[in-house]
């Protein structure tokens, strides 16, 4: 997988324990979830994840106590523009190599039984997920018993696009404001996703999930939807507040402008493409018509 711009701070947003509680509580309606104890929330060290795991940047993986065992959550964090026909194979084969680390490194000993592992792929491509979403839909249909050799997985998908507007109706959740600024189209609604940031990351122990969101909005959200803005990076989430405040009006003419532009510029390449194709098209029908008559 190519690495995308976005990679680097959704890595950093979700190695937060807020996000991933979030990310749990409000995406994954499953009922062990209610099981979880959120305190033993943590983030898996890279001490144990071997090179093959520890290549794998764009991934998070954390680990939650259900009752009285472990629960590792592995986060797939997807930029593709193309849907990745082997994504089912690539979770098999990182859950695999999770499981040997963590044998390698003691985690599990002998005689233990292996910790469950809950894949997560969070997608927010815009064409639409269609990949296999279980392994054993990746093989041929086996004869008879060769069937029972097969292996199985699944993994839980997030497609942003395809969200309904209820699942993003909690506005304290961390994961709904990185999804909302992800996909808002206007400066307003730029702004009431990070209002709404602002007033549930007040208190001083989010200092650090704040400054990742403040790297991640500067970088990819603002220059997204004001690319020919000059805009100031700046240091809190206040200031960002503030800004858009100031000068969400200014910008939303901006940007319908340059949508506008951006729209005449498509249209006109469309128009000469098409009069291209068409002037071909005759030009192919007039010299058989010459042909057959000469």
């Amino acid at each position: 997988m190519t690495n995308h711009p976005h990679d680097t701070g959704y890595k950093l947003l979700f190695s937060h324990h807020r996000v991933v509680e979030d990310l749990l509580r409000g995406f994954v309606g499953e009922d062990w979830v209610e099981g979880l104890d959120y305190s033993t929330l943590e983030k898996v060290s890279g001490s144990y994840i071997s090179d093959d795991l520890r290549d794998r940047e764009d991934d998070v993986i954390w680990r939650i106590r259900h009752h009285t065992e472990w629960i590792y959550i592995y986060l797939l964090l997807e930029f593709q523009s193309t849907v990745d026909p082997w994504m089912a194979l690539r979770i098999m084969v990182y859950t695999g190599l999770l499981y040997q680390d963590l044998i390698k490194s003691g985690e599990v000993k002998p005689g233990q039984k292996l910790p469950s592992v809950f894949p997560l792929v969070l997608y927010n491509g815009r064409q639409h997920w269609t990949a296999a979403r279980d392994v054993s839909e990746l093989i041929e249909n086996p004869p008879g018993s060769l069937k029972r050799y097969h292996p199985t997985q699944r993994y839980f998908l997030i497609e942003e696009g395809t969200l309904e507007e209820t699942a993003l109706a909690d506005t304290d959740n961390t994961v709904t404001s990185i999804i909302r600024l992800e996909t808002s189209a206007l400066p307003e609604d730029v702004r009431r996703a990070v209002s709404s940031l602002q007033a549930r990351l007040r208190h001083p122990e989010y200092a650090s999930l704040r400054r990742a969101f403040v790297v991640w909005i500067n970088r990819i959200v603002l220059r997204r939807l004001m690319p020919s803005q000059e805009i100031p990076e700046v240091n809190e989430l206040q200031e960002i507040d503030t800004m858009l405040a100031e000068r969400v009006e200014e910008w939303t003419e901006q940007w319908k402008r340059d949508g506008l532009q951006q729209g005449l510029q498509q249209g006109l390449q469309q128009g000469l493409q098409q009069g291209l194709q068409q002037g071909l098209q005759q030009g192919k029908l007039e010299g058989e018509s010459a042909s057959l008559t000469a």
